[in-house]
């Protein structure tokens, strides 16, 4: 069941459950003390049996970058997207102690994917935020659908972009070679539409004579998804020209991104999505949804980017016949753009300049 439970949802439910053992961890939380010099925590939220994935990726570069004590620190640093079992008890410890908080504000919870549960999701991140000594903001699309969701905020703060590592998504090596185009969709799958409406562009691109490929990586979300996308390859009679790869590790990435051409990424109001700044490292231009953070990490040189509407009540994913559209665009433009993609990734998304701005962040609070 849990495969099609929102990760944020999960994450929600793994905290709520975790009050049942909330003796266990105050008793292993009492042992905490400040201390004065630069020090992070991050909630244990990497030693807490979770898979890394999604918004505590971005911990691991913090953690490489910065000094980090799990039981004797200055800063705790959260994540909306994963934030620490019982966040809210560990936030007020913390206060009582003058240990500083730091909230990093992924997405909210809105009713065109929330629904009902919009408020039940966004509840504990108003309080969290609400208790921290500075907030980050992954976009500013992040800042204002917190703002609106949230209620507005007067704690000081600053828009950062997740970070990708340069070094390590990178290009290949050799030069593209002719033969299809390979479209690539990563990521967690969310909806049924977002990957319908990718397969179908597929068949669009065939069909007008652009000879292309598609990987369909990562999980999908609804019910009997795998035998019900299975059935749409075969109506569109593509499967010689569809791969499926469920799962993919950090491990893995890089070496997918660079047997590909071009990320096909349309979901709908993405507030900063890493999938994408990791397929631009590795030189693939984007094509997707120009809604939510999207217009402010992709500029035009790097893709092309479908309009929409903001609608908080409707998803408005991008149709099949524009997304064929928006790759053809590319298609003819895809060395270029190649080039540009991975310098806006250097230029802009660097890990090495976003762990450097947290620490001065982090230097300005405490002192």
């Amino acid at each position: 069941m849990s495969g099609f439970i929102p990760w944020q949802f999960r994450d929600a439910l793994r905290g709520w459950f975790g009050r049942f053992h909330f003796r266990e961890l105050k008793k292993s939380r009492s042992f905490i003390e400040k201390t004065f010099d630069l020090r992070v925590s991050f909630g244990d939220v990497l030693d807490d049996g979770r898979l890394v994935h999604g918004g505590a990726v971005k911990l691991l570069a913090l953690r490489e970058g910065l000094p980090c004590n799990e039981r004797a620190f200055s800063i705790l640093y959260a994540v909306s997207s994963s934030s620490p079992i019982c966040a809210e008890q560990l936030f007020k410890l913390c206060q009582d102690r003058g240990i500083k908080i730091i909230w990093n504000q992924n997405g909210v919870g809105y009713p065109a994917w929330a629904g009902r549960e919009s408020e039940r999701f966004n509840r504990p991140m108003r309080r969290l935020r609400a208790m921290a000594d500075f907030v980050v903001y992954q976009s500013r699309f992040c800042e204002e659908s917190a703002n609106r969701f949230l209620g507005e905020c007067a704690t000081p703060s600053v828009i950062l972009f997740n970070p990708v590592d340069i070094h390590r998504f990178v290009p290949r090596s050799s030069p593209r070679q002719n033969g299809p185009l390979r479209l690539l969709a990563a990521g967690t799958h969310g909806t049924r539409d977002r990957v319908v409406n990718v397969l179908e562009a597929l068949a669009h691109l065939r069909r007008g004579g652009l000879d292309a490929t598609l990987t369909i990586a990562g999980s999908f979300q609804w019910k009997n998804a795998e035998a019900d996308i299975e059935r749409e390859v075969e109506r569109l009679n593509q499967r010689t020209n569809v791969v499926r790869l469920a799962r993919f590790s950090q491990s893995d990435a890089v070496g997918m991104y660079q047997s590909h051409d071009l990320l096909v990424h349309p979901k709908y109001m993405d507030p900063c999505p890493t999938v994408v700044l990791e397929a631009m490292a590795c030189g693939l231009p984007i094509v997707g949804s120009a809604t939510g953070g999207m217009p402010e990490i992709v500029p035009e040189s790097c893709g092309a980017l479908i309009s929409g509407p903001m609608d908080w009540n409707v998803l408005h994913t991008p149709d099949a016949q524009s997304l064929a559209n928006a790759i053809s665009v590319v298609a003819g433009q895809i060395i270029n753009m190649s080039h540009n993609a991975r310098a806006c990734a250097v230029e802009r998304f660097s890990v090495g300049p976003w762990v450097e701005a947290h620490r001065k962040i982090m230097e300005h609070v405490i002192s």
